[in-house]
């Protein structure tokens, strides 16, 4: 169990932060998921890959807290990790930048599309995060979000075409911000 954790634990924390928007709740739901994969070992199919099965596991606990949670108060991405004036969740996003100015612009993208990810229906926004994040394949989400290849693929689109939306108005809330 300590090599599986070892061996996933980055990148699954990462999906769950961003999928989660809180470090907390994706600690939490990080250990839930390795419960349930000590719990379920004997079930797991050793013909089938471990990863998809695993972020099968996260994504599905992840949701159970989304429900569980839905009526509470939920941190933006632009809060604080721990409390202390320290790093915010959307700097968990690094870029490499050379010049302030460049920096800067990159942060303000970041937290826009950031702003459009977190505007974006769940189902979509889980998808993003799969796809472009953990660069999951068609055939690796199918079996992760437990629905048809087809299914994917129309929902990813749909998703990008959502996200282009949201973007688009993110850049419109800004102007009448600025204005």
């Amino acid at each position: 169990m300590r090599v599986l954790i070892d061996r996933y634990r980055d990148e699954l924390l990462r999906f769950l932060i961003r999928f989660m928007g809180d470090r907390q709740a994706a600690e939490d739901v990080f250990q839930e998921t390795f419960l349930q994969v000590h719990i379920s070992a004997d079930t797991f199919d050793t013909s089938r890959r471990l990863k998809p099965w695993l972020f099968t596991i996260a994504a599905n606990k992840g949701r159970d807290l989304h429900r569980k949670n839905a009526k509470r108060f939920t941190l933006e991405l632009s809060a604080e990790v721990d409390g202390d004036a320290g790093p915010r969740f959307v700097d968990l996003m690094e870029i490499e930048t050379t010049r302030p100015l460049d920096a800067m612009q990159a942060r303000e993208r970041e937290e826009r599309v950031q702003a459009a990810v977190r505007d974006l229906p769940e189902h979509y926004r889980e998808i993003l995060l799969l796809a472009y994040f953990q660069k999951m394949t068609y055939a690796q989400l199918a079996e992760v979000l437990a629905i048809p290849l087809g299914t994917v693929k129309s929902r990813l689109h749909a998703a990008v075409a959502a996200f282009a939306r949201s973007w688009q108005d993110v850049w419109a809330r800004e102007g009448e911000d600025r204005s």
